[in-house]
């Protein structure tokens, strides 16, 4: 079989598990995706794989920046402090080996509120600026996803350039 074949192969594989990893904040979803793309546009070097690799890494690094841009505005609009974000990530992590399945956005949820009412030391106001937090979140890792599912698709329109002209 030809290595570069063997190469798309294993790219694509690796794009599945980056879109994920957008949504499955454990997994390295965008930067997995550049790296991946900018490696087989490397390995394969033609032309059609370069420039799939440069569009679907400027759509993952635009998915990433809105991301995050989206979310930081919402927290900061909410005065959320990334201490509550924070305690809502490891109750994440644990809720993920508790509850299968669900347990990673329940442990969030249940985390980030818990945070912010020991903080805010009210509970409508907790739940309020948890609500609009896990909504920003939300959005975020939407925006994350399409741009890393359109980013995937490169690869798939430069894998059917590359191996058409070769």
């Amino acid at each position: 079989m030809d290595y570069q074949i063997i190469t798309t192969v294993i790219a694509g594989l690796l794009l599945v598990v980056a879109v994920l990893g957008t949504i499955i904040p454990i997994l390295p979803g965008s930067i997995l995706t550049v790296i991946t793309l900018i490696a087989w546009a490397w390995i394969l070097g033609s032309p059609a794989a370069w420039t799939a690799a440069i569009i679907g890494s400027g759509l993952a690094i635009a998915g990433m920046s809105a991301s995050a841009v989206l979310t930081g505005r919402k927290m900061r609009r909410e005065q959320i402090p990334h201490g509550p974000v924070l305690v809502g990530v490891v109750c994440a992590i644990v809720g993920m080996f508790v509850i299968p399945v669900i347990g990673l956005f329940v442990g969030f949820a249940a985390g980030l509120l818990t945070a912010e009412f020991l903080r805010r030391r009210d509970l409508k106001a907790a739940v309020r600026s948890s609500w609009e937090a896990l909504k920003s979140m939300g959005l975020g890792i939407l925006v994350e996803f399409g741009c890393a599912s359109l980013a995937a698709s490169s690869l798939a329109i430069g894998t059917l350039v590359h191996f058409l002209n070769r």
